[in-house]
C-alpha cells in the first residue's frame, strides 16, 4: 500500500470515528434509556415473583395453621378466616375450607364456600368446574334429582377433565331414578372410553355386576 493510500485510509477511519462519536453524543441517551428500561424491567420482574413466592408461603403457612386444630369446626372456621391476595390462592383455599365445613357437618356453609368459585368467573375455568362437581356431590341429599342431572351433564361434555366423573354420576342418578338399563349403558360406556382411569373403570365394573349386567371386556386403563 502506498503512502498516499495508507494516509487516506488513515483520514477515513478519522471521519468514521467522529462520526461515531456525534452519533453517540446525539443519539447515545437513547440507548442509555433502552439500557436502564431493560434492567428496570428484569428487576421489577424479580421483585414480582418474590413477592408472590411470599404471598404463596404466607398464605400456604396460614392454612397449615388453621389445619392445626383436632376440632372439626375449629378447623373450618380458621380456614374461613384465612385470606389470599390472588384469586388462584383464594380458590384453593376456597376447596380446603369446603372440605373442612363438610367435614364439620356444615353442608350448606360448604356449598355456598364453593359455589363462589363456581361463580368466580377470575379463576381458570377447570377450578369453577372442580368447584360446581364438589358443590353438586354435597348438595346429593338435598337438591332435586333432575337439578342434580342437569349440573353433571354441564360436565359431562367433551373437552371437560371431569367429564367421566360427571358420567358416572349420571349413572348412579340412573340408578337413583330405577333405569338400570340406562345406568348399565352408561356405566359400559364409561369402561370402553380411550381416557378412563383404571380406579373409575373398576368402579363401573363393580357397579354394573351389582346391578347384574354382564360387562363387556375392555382393555385395562392407565392409573390417572
Amino acid at each position: 500500500m502506498s503512502d498516499t493510500d495508507s494516509f487516506i485510509e488513515e483520514v477515513n477511519e478519522e471521519v468514521r470515528r467522529d462520526r461515531l462519536y456525534g452519533y453517540l453524543r446525539k443519539y447515545g441517551w437513547i440507548a442509555a434509556l433502552a439500557i436502564i428500561s431493560i434492567v428496570a424491567a428484569a428487576a421489577y420482574n424479580e421483585y414480582r415473583k418474590d413477592q408472590e413466592t411470599a404471598k404463596a408461603q404466607a398464605l400456604g403457612d396460614a392454612m397449615l395453621a388453621a389445619l392445626s386444630s383436632n376440632d372439626d369446626v375449629a378447623r373450618a372456621g380458621a380456614l374461613a378466616d384465612v385470606t389470599s391476595e390472588t384469586e388462584q390462592g383464594a380458590a384453593v383455599l376456597a376447596f380446603m375450607t369446603a372440605g373442612a365445613q363438610a367435614e364439620a357437618g356444615q353442608t350448606e356453609e360448604a356449598v355456598q364456600t364453593l359455589q363462589s368459585v363456581a361463580g368466580n368467573a377470575e379463576v381458570p375455568l377447570i377450578y369453577r368446574q372442580v368447584a360446581s362437581f364438589k358443590s353438586l356431590i354435597l348438595q346429593s341429599n338435598s337438591m332435586d334429582a333432575e337439578l342434580r342431572r342437569a349440573g353433571f351433564e354441564a360436565l359431562a361434555v367433551p373437552g371437560v377433565r371431569l367429564r367421566l366423573l360427571a358420567e358416572e354420576q349420571l349413572a348412579l342418578l340412573d340408578v337413583e331414578a330405577g333405569d338400570t338399563d340406562a345406568a348399565l349403558e352408561r356405566f359400559q360406556t364409561i369402561m370402553d372410553d380411550a381416557e378412563v382411569t383404571s380406579g373409575l373403570q373398576r368402579r363401573a365394573l363393580q357397579a354394573m355386576v351389582a346391578l347384574g349386567g354382564a360387562p363387556q371386556a375392555t382393555e385395562t386403563a392407565e392409573d390417572g
